[in-house]
């Protein structure tokens, strides 16, 4: 079964958010005047954000860990950047890629893959140090925009007769969809990421017998009802 459209419209919402975010991020790494000190700047004030989330007011506890966050982009950034330029290369050479030249893009792609999944154990081990689990949650949720915390009530709300069992598949999944999210190079990734994974789950509920596309429009009709609702209250 097809994936259905938009789940609700705080998933659009985060969409755009999230795509105001690539286009700003984006405009950071590549424009030409900017320096790189410039650059680690935009990305101290990101990590500074996600970790003034956790509300602590240990001065000590927020500059480690701000630290951290921050040199974790900055190597994310290395490993993408490092990949893309020697990809790009290999493309500019001529109008059709040879199989030699996709036997070595797909080298490329395991290689960072590999360094990215390492990257990835050693900055959670970093974080344990100095953080409880709540709040490596808290920062693994602020890396990807909190899109699981948002989808996750969304299928709830959407179709009130998910039994626990579909709910823990749900989470398993958007959870792992987070952990892939956070070593995205950029917000429209990481939103791919989540919407790759949103499909499977839609495909899950749609095998348990659950007609998505009703459910959601009856969704919509409730939203719109509770607005009105709202307004009237005024």
């Amino acid at each position: 079964m097809k994936r259905t459209g938009n789940l609700s419209i705080l998933l659009m919402a985060v969409t755009l958010l999230m795509m105001l975010l690539s286009v700003t991020l984006a405009v950071a790494q590549t424009s030409p005047a900017q320096s790189k000190e410039d650059y680690k700047e935009v990305i101290n004030k990101r990590a500074a954000k996600i970790v003034a989330a956790l509300q602590s007011t240990d001065s000590v506890f927020n500059k480690k860990v701000t630290a951290i966050v921050a040199d974790q982009y900055l190597s994310l950034g290395t490993i993408h950047d490092a990949r893309n330029e020697k990809i790009k290369a290999i493309k500019a050479k001529g109008a059709e890629l040879t199989e030699k030249d996709k036997a070595a893009i797909e080298k490329l792609q395991a290689r960072s893959d590999k360094q990215l999944h390492k990257l990835h154990k050693t900055y959670l081990k970093k974080l344990a140090a100095h953080c409880t689990p709540q709040q490596v949650e808290e920062i693994k949720n602020g890396m990807t925009y909190n899109v699981l915390n948002v989808t996750y009530t969304a299928y709830q709300d959407m179709i009130p007769s998910l039994t626990e069992a579909q709910k823990a598949q749900i989470l398993t999944w958007l959870t792992e969809a987070r952990e892939k999210a956070m070593d995205a190079e950029s917000s429209d990734k990481k939103h791919a990421v989540f919407g790759k994974y949103k499909g499977r789950i839609n495909n899950y509920l749609a095998k348990a017998g659950i007609d998505m596309k009703k459910e959601e429009k009856a969704w919509q009709q409730r939203l719109k009802e509770k607005r009105e609702a709202a307004k009237q209250s005024k």
